[in-house]
């Protein structure tokens, strides 16, 4: 097969090679990934990706080098006589042109399809959005493995469906990909929060609001930082939906989502930390109800510039999926399931005094632990340290895997650099809202009393647990507080204090 002089050229050479290497490459890696499924993400990034541009990066060159060739015959004044093309399938030269080239375009053309297709879909994989930024997105990812929504895509979440949406998530992609390809990201890589997708178009398509929530049994275990390690047992019924499902979500906590109701609030802050405005509104009778906070002594102007937002899931559920748990409440779960042994005395103060430190890299924190923990039961605990070896590195290798598990120093990672709303503790999370503060001027006001959420069933050391009936609560007993100087201030005062 005779081809035109001018196809003959470096650019249109190589072009041709890179297409043909990349589409051996291509059905080669496709065969394997079928057959053996894919090794790693960034086999899917080759095979689906790189591979298919570089596919039309060889054809592109094609047409390029014939261009550039064809201007030099011209520049060198070598006229030719242009004629069209005569088709004539009689000729079987003409024949075999056609049906090699003809069947190549068809091949290529099926290809590029399934390329695109298997290549649009890998980018909707959860190992593509978690393992190919691996120091970017190692936090999200590790907490999102530890997660409730472990089995939910990242996707389904982030994006939903629809065609807009994905749009939106491609062109903010490029960006991401932008930041991360020459270092310009920041740590931590901020929570989207203002621009995420409205959750009852995402999270709702699960758990949507007419499912009957029934109240849920919870019990906390909590280690005191003595020497016995003591443990402190709460029991709590979370009132999360009605005692009965015929009052449907008329009470409990997802009253919130509740059909019938729309609550409205204005925050201050860029995590919505500070809310002085609430606006709540029955949509059945129209009654509309408008709570200020009056120590927030904001202008017209001022309010104005504020996002009125419509209460839904995630303005509690903040975390959903990407939690990174406190060091005092990592270290009870992993007291609790025996990564550390309680046996080993102080070891609850001992941790504590570890994760308040700060560290530039995981490496020089594990090497801390180790260090540390070694070094105080030398001293301290002498007997134990030379007879009970086992019993220590037990509690070093706990300590360093919920280190792990929820502290990314790399990207300036942990508890408190993504609030977790759910709760009143290290946040305010219930008490931005439920303070006694918001009031209507007559006289009503959104109530901080602990029982509209949730009664305390029990409470204390496991062997004097304090206990009651489950339709009575108790009064909130803190342990080492005989004075109770817990209701003179919020809980996350002290909580938070906790790390400074």
């Amino acid at each position: 097969m005779k081809l035109p002089k001018s196809f003959y050229s470096w650019t249109t050479a190589i072009g041709a090679a890179i297409s043909a290497i990349s589409i051996i490459l291509f059905v080669f890696l496709l065969i394997l990934s079928f057959l053996f499924g894919e090794s790693s993400g960034y086999t899917g990034l080759v095979t689906f990706i790189i591979l298919p541009a570089l596919i039309v990066l060889g054809l592109f060159m094609i047409p390029i080098g014939i261009f550039r060739k064809s201007r030099k015959y011209k520049k060198a004044k070598i006229v030719k006589e242009v004629k069209f093309p005569v088709v004539d399938f009689n000729d079987p030269k003409q024949r075999k042109i056609f049906f090699v080239f003809g069947g190549g375009t068809v091949i290529f053309l099926m290809l590029i399809g399934l390329g695109s297709y298997e290549g649009f879909h890998y980018t909707e994989t959860t190992e593509f959005c978690g393992t190919l930024c691996h120091e970017v997105m190692k936090p999200e990812y590790t907490a999102y493995q530890h997660s409730p929504h472990a089995k939910v895509s990242c996707v389904e979440c982030h994006i939903g469906g629809g065609a807009s949406w994905t749009v939106k998530s491609k062109l903010s992609g490029l960006y991401q990909v932008y930041s991360v390809a020459f270092d310009k990201f920041p740590t931590p890589i901020p929570t989207p929060i203002h621009n995420l997708r409205p959750a009852r178009e995402t999270c709702e398509e699960c758990h949507w609001p007419e499912k009957f929530y029934s109240p849920h049994m919870l019990v906390e275990k909590h280690y005191l930082p003595d020497e016995e390690n003591t443990e402190w047992d709460i029991h709590l019924k979370m009132k999360i939906g009605p005692d009965n499902s015929a009052f449907g979500l008329n009470e409990g906590i997802h009253w919130h989502i509740n059909k019938d109701v729309q609550v409205e609030y204005a925050a201050t802050g860029s995590h919505r930390e500070n809310i002085p405005w609430v606006r709540y509104t029955n949509k059945e009778t129209g009654e509309v109800v408008v709570y200020k906070d009056e120590d927030y002594s904001l202008t017209a102007q001022q309010f104005d510039s504020l996002e009125i937002r419509t209460m839904d899931c995630l303005d509690c559920h903040t975390r959903p999926s990407h939690e990174y748990l406190s060091p005092v409440n990592f270290v009870n779960d992993a007291i609790t399931s025996r990564q550390v042994p309680k046996e080993l005395p102080d070891i609850k103060m001992l941790a504590m005094e570890i994760f308040i430190v700060d560290f530039p890299t995981t490496d020089s924190a594990m090497k801390y632990i180790e260090a540390t923990v070694n070094e105080y039961y030398e001293i301290m605990y002498e007997e134990i340290y030379l007879e009970d070896r086992d019993l220590i590195n037990s509690a070093i290798l706990g300590l360093q895997e919920q280190y792990k598990l929820h502290i990314f120093p790399e990207m300036k990672v942990k508890w408190d650099a993504y609030p977790n709303q759910i709760g009143h503790l290290e946040f305010n999370g219930c008490f931005r809202c439920h303070n006694d503060k918001q009031q209507d001027g007559n006289g009503r006001f959104i109530s901080m009393d602990c029982n509209l959420c949730h009664t305390i069933l029990g409470q204390g050391v496991p062997d004097t647990l304090q206990m009651t009936t489950i339709n009575s609560s108790l009064e909130f007993v803190h342990p080492n507080d005989p004075k109770q100087a817990w209701k003179d201030k919020l809980c996350v005062e002290c909580h938070k204090n906790l790390y400074e």
